[in-house]
This record gives C-alpha cells, sequence and structure tokens, in this order.
C-alpha cells in the first residue's frame, strides 16, 4: 500500500487546509472546491485528508457501509440486526473523469445475470463514497451525465438506480472534493453551487519557501515511509484535534448577531439562494469548534464569508474570483452583533481567505483610455494611423452556436456527438471489440436461440453474434476559430466595442462548454494568428482587449490564414470539428480583385464542409449587405450584433449547413 504523504508536512496553503480541515469535523459544511494551476499540490493535500479522519462504524459485512447504530432500513443488503459493528478507516473514493454511468451509480451483475439468471445489484462508487470523501480531479472536465447523477445524490443524499430491470436505493452521503485548473473550463452553476467552500491555490513566489517544498518532497520520494514516521506526531496531534473539535461542534452557540451578519454579507455580496447563508452557519460554527471554542465570533463569520462566498457572488465574465474584503468588514462592522468581537482578519486556522487577485481587469486592461471616435468609414489610401484599442461593451448571452450533424470529437457541452460515456440511444453490433455491452439488446438477442442451444440451467447461452454494442449520444468540444476585422472600416469606437463585446460573449459561451478557441485577425496588408487554437479562453479575451484597428481591409488573407489554421489543427486532431466565427462588415480592400479573392478564399470553407457563421458588423441607415453576399460563398449564415443575442434569434446554426456529419 503506498504511504500517502502527510497533510502536516504540505508546505503554505494554509487556506486549502484550513477548508479540508473544516470539513473533516463537520461534514455538514459541504465539501470543498480546489480551483489553482496545475503543480500546487491541490491532489496531495486532498489525498492526505483521508488519513487524518476518524475511523468509521459499519455493519459487518455491508456493502452500504450501513451504521450499526443507526442502519438504512431500506439498505440492499438489509435488513440489518443491532450490534456493534465493526471500525475501519474512512474511504476515499476517486471519481475518474472518464467513468461510465455504470461505475458511478451501480448497474446489473452481468456475470451473474448471464452465467446463473440471478438479477442482483453491483455497487458503484457512490456506494463505494458513502460515510467518507469523494474526490474528483478535474472536476471541471467530468461528463455532464455524470455530473447530473452527482447532484442527485449529493441534494438526496442517496442513490436511485433504475435501469435493465433493476431498482435499487441506497444511501449516498458523502464529502464531496473537487479540484480543477480554471483555464480548462469553468463547472456548471448547479455543480457550483454544491461544495461548501472553495479556495485558490497558487505556487507560492517566496523563495525561501518553494525550496522548503523540493526539499520535502525529494525526501518524501527517497523513502516516504521513513518521511512519514517524521511526522507521525503531527499527524497524530490534528487527528486528535479534529476528535476534540467534533465532540466539542454541538454545543457550539451560534447567536443572533452572528447570524444577522451572515444574512447581511450574503445580501451585500448579491448571492443567489439560500444555500450560502446556511453553508456560511456551518462552517462558521466548525471554526469556533476547531478553536475550541463555544461561542461564534465575528472573526469566525469573516473567515466563513473568505471561504463560502468568492463561488456564489455574482461576477462579470473572466473576472477572477474573490471577495472584496473591504466591502465585507465594513458589513461586518454595521451589523455587529452584541458581544461580537471586532473582526480580526488574522483570526484562529491560518486566516486569510482567497489570495488577491492579479490577473487583468476582465472588462479591458490598461490605463482605461479611450480614443475619440473617428468617423465610420475606410481610411484612404495613404493609411490611417493605429487606432489605441478599445475597451468591450458589456458582455451578454448568446443564443448557442452548435456545429450541424453528428459528430465523434472530444467531450464537451456543443454540438451532438456519439461518444463512450453519454446517454444510450440504441445497440448494434460490435465492430471490432466489445466496448460499451447494451445488456438488454444481448439478452433479446439470444433469448430466442434458448432451446436450440439446447440450456438447461438458469445460466443463459449466450454466442458472439448476440452480443450488441450500446450506441451513446452526447456533447461535444468544438474549435472555434474568430476570424475577427480590425481594419479602419471597423475601427469606429462605438463599432469596435460592440463588436469585442460580441466575441467576448461568444469566447464566454465556449468557455461553458469546454471548447478550444482561434483567434485570426487581419487589418492593413496582412492577417495574422493573435491565438493558435488553446483550450485557455482567458488567453484569447486578453489578446482580444489589446486588439488593434486601422488600415485596408484584406479580407481574402484574413480567410486564407482562417482555413491554413483549420488544416493544420485537423492534422492534429482529426475528429475535433470546427465552427467558423467571421465579425466583419463584408468589405473588402488592398490589392488587385479584393472583393473576387475573398469570394474564392471563402468558397474553400465551403468545399471542406466547415460550418461557419457571419457577424454582421455593418451599421448606419445605408447597408451594402457585403456580409451577407459572404456568408452565402462560405454557404453559412449571416447574423447581425443585435441577432446575436439569445433572446433575440431562434435556431442560428441550425441552418448553417444542412449536411450530416
Amino acid at each position: 500500500m503506498t504511504t500517502p504523504f502527510p497533510f502536516t508536512a504540505v508546505v503554505g496553503q494554509d487556506d486549502l487546509r484550513l477548508a479540508l480541515l473544516l470539513n473533516a469535523v463537520s461534514p455538514a459544511v459541504g465539501g470543498v472546491l480546489v480551483r489553482g494551476e496545475k503543480g500546487t499540490a491541490k491532489s496531495t493535500a486532498v489525498r492526505a485528508l483521508s488519513a487524518l479522519m476518524p475511523q468509521v462504524p459499519v455493519v459487518a459485512g455491508c456493502r452500504f457501509s450501513c451504521d450499526p447504530a443507526s442502519p438504512d432500513p431500506a439498505c440492499p443488503d438489509g435488513p440489518h440486526e443491532s450490534g456493534p459493528g465493526t471500525a475501519r478507516p474512512a474511504r476515499m473514493v476517486e471519481l475518474p473523469v472518464g467513468a461510465s454511468e455504470d461505475r458511478l451509480v451501480g448497474a446489473l451483475d452481468i456475470e451473474r445475470a448471464l452465467a446463473e439468471g440471478v438479477k442482483a445489484f453491483e455497487p458503484g462508487l457512490l456506494a463505494d463514497a458513502h460515510r467518507g470523501i469523494l474526490y474528483v480531479d478535474e472536476v471541471n472536465l467530468l461528463h455532464d451525465h455524470l455530473v447530473d447523477l452527482l447532484l442527485d445524490a449529493a441534494a438526496m443524499g442517496a442513490s436511485y438506480v433504475e435501469r435493465e430491470g433493476v431498482s435499487v436505493r441506497h444511501a449516498a452521503r458523502f464529502l464531496l472534493v473537487g479540484t480543477m485548473n480554471p483555464e480548462e473550463g469553468e463547472l456548471r452553476p448547479q455543480l457550483l453551487d454544491r461544495f461548501g467552500l472553495t479556495v485558490e491555490v497558487a505556487a507560492s513566489r517566496e523563495p525561501d519557501q518553494r525550496v522548503e517544498v523540493v526539499r520535502r518532497r525529494l525526501a518524501y520520494d527517497d523513502d516516504p515511509g521513513a518521511f512519514a514516521a517524521r511526522w507521525a506526531d503531527e499527524e497524530a496531534a490534528v487527528r486528535a484535534r479534529i476528535v476534540a473539535a467534533r465532540e466539542l461542534l454541538p454545543s457550539v452557540r451560534l447567536g443572533d448577531g452572528a447570524l444577522r451578519q451572515i444574512a447581511a454579507t450574503c445580501a451585500a455580496f448579491e448571492v443567489d439562494g439560500m444555500r450560502a447563508d446556511i453553508v456560511m452557519a456551518r462552517t462558521a460554527t466548525a471554526l469556533a469548534a476547531w478553536a475550541g471554542r463555544t461561542d461564534v465570533l465575528a472573526e469566525d463569520v469573516r473567515q466563513a464569508a473568505l471561504l463560502a462566498l468568492p463561488h456564489r457572488r455574482r461576477r462579470n465574465p473572466f473576472d477572477a474570483p474573490g471577495l472584496d474584503e473591504d466591502k465585507l468588514d465594513q458589513t461586518l462592522e454595521e451589523f455587529s452583533g452584541e458581544g461580537d468581537e471586532d473582526p480580526d482578519p488574522d483570526g484562529p486556522g491560518g486566516g486569510g481567505g482567497q489570495p488577491p487577485s492579479e490577473g487583468p481587469d476582465s472588462s479591458g486592461g490598461g490605463s482605461g483610455a479611450r480614443p475619440e471616435a473617428g468617423e465610420d468609414g475606410e481610411p484612404q489610401a495613404s493609411g490611417a494611423g493605429e487606432q489605441t484599442p478599445v475597451r468591450a461593451s458589456e458582455p451578454f448571452r448568446t443564443k448557442v452556436l452548435s456545429v450541424p450533424g453528428l459528430g465523434e470529437g472530444a467531450a464537451g457541452r456543443r454540438s451532438r456527438a456519439r461518444t463512450e460515456h453519454g446517454r444510450t440511444t440504441g445497440a448494434r453490433r460490435p465492430r471490432g471489440a466489445l466496448t460499451k455491452l447494451h445488456l438488454a439488446a444481448t439478452v433479446q438477442a439470444a433469448a430466442p436461440h434458448q432451446r436450440a442451444r439446447g440450456r438447461s440451467g438458469r445460466g443463459l447461452v449466450v454466442r458472439r453474434d448476440d452480443l450488441r454494442q450500446a450506441v451513446r449520444e452526447g456533447r461535444e468540444g468544438n474549435l472555434v476559430l474568430f476570424v475577427v476585422d480590425a481594419s479602419g472600416s471597423m475601427a469606429a469606437r462605438q463599432r469596435m466595442s460592440a463588436v469585442k463585446g460580441a466575441v467576448l460573449s461568444l469566447l464566454l459561451d465556449a468557455y461553458q462548454r469546454r471548447d478550444k478557441v482561434g483567434l485570426v485577425t487581419f487589418r492593413g496588408s496582412a492577417a495574422d494568428v493573435a491565438l493558435p487554437p488553446t483550450s485557455s479562453v482567458d488567453a484569447a479575451a486578453a489578446r482580444l482587449e489589446s486588439l488593434p484597428t486601422g488600415g485596408r481591409t484584406p479580407l481574402a488573407a484574413g480567410l486564407l490564414k482562417a482555413h491554413e489554421v483549420l488544416r493544420v489543427e485537423r492534422l492534429r486532431d482529426p475528429a475535433r470539428r470546427a465552427l467558423v466565427v467571421l465579425v466583419t462588415d463584408g468589405r473588402a480592400t488592398g490589392g488587385p480583385e479584393p472583393v473576387v479573392l475573398a469570394g474564392r478564399a471563402a468558397r474553400l470553407f465551403a468545399a471542406d464542409g466547415v460550418a461557419s457563421v457571419v457577424v454582421d458588423c455593418e451599421s448606419g441607415p445605408v447597408r451594402l449587405g457585403l456580409a451577407g453576399q459572404l456568408a452565402g460563398e462560405l454557404e453559412g449564415t449571416a447574423v447581425t450584433l443585435d441577432e446575436l443575442r439569445a433572446d433575440s434569434i431562434a435556431g442560428l446554426v441550425k441552418d448553417v449547413q444542412r449536411r450530416a456529419a
């Protein structure tokens, strides 16, 4: 058995360790979401937590970890007789990102069903995690259908399995811990809200602390057992403190003053619903118990807010999570209850809350200076000077853009696709090795031949020809390639601000749907790949904000550059389908026959079957309709900036390209 890295040997990361310990003291807090860059000890700390958890009394032989003091009357292995039971260490069950639905919730025991004709239930990971820890590394990459099952189990404290003739219900109360790298995409709001606390982690910039991290890691790798032995006393002390805090927890008093501060804080930060208030109350109570107190103080409320609210507050897209601590202190002081102490930023438990964000302002960074609005028209051939970048307008919710047909790309949330882990839509004969058995279809295929095959016992006689492969459908992520006109005809202040706001809105949509994105811009006499295809949508947003404008409109060059980007990306990832979003007013200037060349370049996309949308940025009382003509050459769809909004357009990309995948 592998010796885990000691929890107390983790260097720094005070907020992360505190959040995990509070959940160990009070599992009702609701779990922890750990957000941060790679290589910051997220997984190490979570795995080390299980060694500190007190042992769990269970009914001997129960696969569902029933508590002998109050066994589940509906337990599939029950009913259980009262008795002392046995004690075992608390489990930490890891849910792989690529797990199947059967592995998560359990399913019919196929081996016994086929060999013995017995309908028996085989428990899944939710049963294993009951009264323990369910750990999901890279939780933001979890498939949507698994997220739905997790939400149901977390909400009800039980797992219900109704499939393939099996109807089972069992308790599933667990501490949900997830880690994620925000650069790879965000969580669905429903799942995000299920995590009681959230912590932002980052690598230390202090050389001495980084040296200590490396020293301890090397010592652990050389001899894990000896390293763990050196930290055994510290581990035992923390384990004893957890037990003491659990015993003290029922005696902790949450006064009216603290409750008023909790309610006022949640209202001040405009969090949705009441779950934040409840989580803050439980966290503040756990903080008091962890500190060995029976009264909740203002410092506990402050620390609880720093852990429970950042992922629940309303914020603009691409804003770094966190709380305005000055506003928090002002709210706590205004609603301080009688007998409460002043908020103390350095309260017990390591204090500190979220590290300050050093990222750029998502609304457009820099000095904030804006150029004077120029004329909305094409500059003269002598060339207009480069315009200072303008800020994007307020982003909005866009209509869902999707690639038509049925793909087979990487899992995501945009277009329909055949997947390994989606919902089952049918069955077929396997082509090659069988990977996902469709049990009902297999039994149905074998059933008519049982007498001819000489079946005499309860087992089913199954042959290779009877096997059926499950056909599943889910959603895939696409490559959304933005091709943005940055020429002088787009450079008027109001128009370019609106254009950037529209692209930023589409980037936000891509961020939520786990797409890869790329950015090609064209202006002057050439086109540039401002951002090669990447999963970091934040990088695309930053490049967009600093995008300069001015010069002529080399539309053909922009299209050819985008075509080359898609060609190279198709070699790297042939299964990922592309969606080209061309943002332009449709004008083409510069060079010989610019309009003809642009039409030829557009027809290359049509010949390759690339789905495309032209966002028409033309404005003014007189419109030439050039963007619509360009969309025709692309065999795509043209849509104005106003029509791009979710509440003003219907079925946008259902008509992008009426072709089967």
